[in-house]
């Protein structure tokens, strides 16, 4: 079957292959047929080395598709469902999940370290324990969500990653405030999600930040009020609050220069929210007395902060009654062989997100 494989950390470009095979289909494992999946920055930052994972791999975490098979005692899911891929499922029995935080729950990450995938070379992982820049693939059981039959297969791979993430930021991490002001740095996928659930939650004021003049129209479309470049953020910060700052502010790029921006364009008491998954090696530095004096909350979100089957439902909801927009988020489609076009047009920001076409 067709693959989209990095050989190598650090490589720019992946390589589309013919000659690859799921593997470790079994007992609690489903076989899916990926039909559509989102290229999302984190997949970018897996290549590059910024997120750690083990190569020869197969990006793609954003997913959706229909079950093939399922192994035994595997429940609740037959051949032919629709399903969308959530590559951090919640195993229900560690010390987090018992906590009813289901998005800290380690267990999709030891799939990780597991090839799912291999190649007459050698074995091949999967990007996050699942790999959907691929025609098929095996996963855990509950890496395969079922999705209600009116929700298209592209609309539910972004609701896998990028929409959960960044509306879960906004409603469940930070629990932006109706009538508040918030400001979001970064305005790729997670970002517009995240300012689309600033605007449900009912803000004031919205403003978008970022480099790209596309990516900040395109803000202005999803809920923003405004949208300003990187150096206009202080003078927004002035005629918007007087100079105080943001009651809320997201950082969804994940370095720790736009992180430590977001802390001083946030007011004394108020919201930083970091979402942005960055290096080990950058590290985000407050002094002891600012942390103390300024009294800022500094929240990282994981996944949305929430449990991801909740925060699923939720996401069709709002989508269903028009409360989101999901559709024109996908400025880009392209078949697996156009790959290495989506990856430059991502890296450029041209793309807010695209949609790979399987």
């Amino acid at each position: 079957m067709r693959a989209a494989v990095l050989h190598e950390i650090g490589q720019d470009k992946l390589e589309v292959l013919d000659d690859v095979e799921a593997v470790g289909f079994g007992p609690g494992k489903v076989r899916l047929r990926i039909r559509a999946t989102g290229l999302c920055h984190s997949d970018v930052s897996a290549m590059s080395g910024v997120l750690p994972q083990p190569a020869p791999f197969i990006p793609g975490h954003e997913g959706a598709g229909e079950v093939l098979d399922t192994g035994d005692g595997v429940t609740g899911l037959s051949a032919g469902d629709r399903v969308l891929v959530c590559w951090l499922p919640a195993c229900g029995a560690c010390p987090a999940c018992g906590r009813g935080q289901t998005q800290l729950c380690l267990a999709g990450f030891m799939n990780a370290g597991t090839p799912n995938f291999k190649r007459p070379g050698g074995d091949v992982f999967g990007f996050a324990g699942t790999g959907t820049f691929t025609e098929e693939v095996v996963v855990d059981a509950g890496c395969a969500v079922p999705i209600p039959d009116d929700v298209p297969f592209e609309i539910a791979a972004l609701i896998g990653c990028g929409v959960t993430t960044g509306l879960g930021a906004a409603i469940n991490t930070a629990q932006v405030q109706a009538g508040s002001s918030v400001a979001v740095i970064g305005c790729g996928g997670v970002g517009i999600s995240t300012i689309q659930g600033a605007r449900v939650q009912g803000a004031a004021q919205i403003v978008a930040v970022d480099p790209v003049a596309s990516r900040r129209e395109a803000a202005l479309r999803f809920g923003a009020t405004e949208a300003v470049s990187p150096d206009g953020l202080a003078d927004a910060k002035q005629r918007i609050t007087g100079g105080e700052g943001f009651d809320y502010v997201f950082e969804v790029v994940g370095k720790s220069a736009t992180a430590r921006t977001a802390y001083e364009s946030t007011r004394r008491g108020g919201t930083l929210c970091i979402v942005g998954a960055g290096a080990m090696d950058d590290n985000f530095q407050v002094n002891m007395f600012e942390l103390f004096f300024d009294e800022k909350r500094i929240l990282p979100s994981m996944y949305g902060g929430g449990d991801v089957l909740r925060s699923y439902e939720r996401a069709i909801a709002l989508w269903r009654a028009g409360r989101i927009d999901l559709e024109s988020m996908i400025t880009h489609r392209v078949q697996l062989a156009e790959i290495n076009d989506a990856l430059g047009q991502m890296r450029t920001g041209e793309a807010l997100r695209t949609c790979i076409e399987l």
